[in-house]
C-alpha cells in the first residue's frame, strides 16, 4: 500500500526553514520535532539557501554552516533587548519633546 503524500503550505515551509536557519539546530532534529521527513526539510532549506531567502542571509560570526555558538547567541539576545530598550526610550523622549515644543514657543514669545 502506497503512503499518502503530505502537502505543506508555504507558511509551514517558511517557518520550518526559519527554525533551522535562525536557531542553528540540525535539520534532522527540527524535522523530528515538527513531524516532517528530514529529507523534505533538507530540500526546503537547500532551496531557500539557493534562492537567497532573507532568513538564510543572516550573518553569522562563525563559519560552521551559519550556526551561532551559545555565547554568541546569548550576546545577540542581550544586544537585541538593549536595542529594544533604547528604541522605547527614544520614543518616550520624542513624545516629551513634542509635548514641550508649544510651551517653549510660548515662553520664547
Amino acid at each position: 500500500m502506497a503512503s499518502k503524500k503530505r502537502l505543506y503550505d508555504a507558511e509551514c515551509r517558511e517557518g520550518a526553514v526559519r527554525i533551522v536557519t535562525e536557531t542553528g539546530k540540525p535539520i534532522p532534529e527540527v524535522a523530528a520535532d515538527l513531524g516532517i521527513h528530514s529529507g523534505t526539510l533538507h530540500s526546503w532549506v537547500s532551496r531557500a539557501r539557493r534562492n537567497g531567502s532573507p532568513s538564510s542571509d543572516r550573518p553569522s560570526a562563525d563559519s560552521s554552516g551559519g550556526r551561532l555558538r551559545e555565547s554568541e547567541r546569548a550576546e545577540l539576545e542581550r544586544l537585541r533587548a538593549e536595542a529594544g530598550e533604547m528604541d522605547k526610550r527614544i520614543r518616550e523622549l520624542e513624545m516629551e519633546r513634542d509635548v514641550c515644543k508649544p510651551f517653549v514657543a510660548l515662553w520664547v514669545k
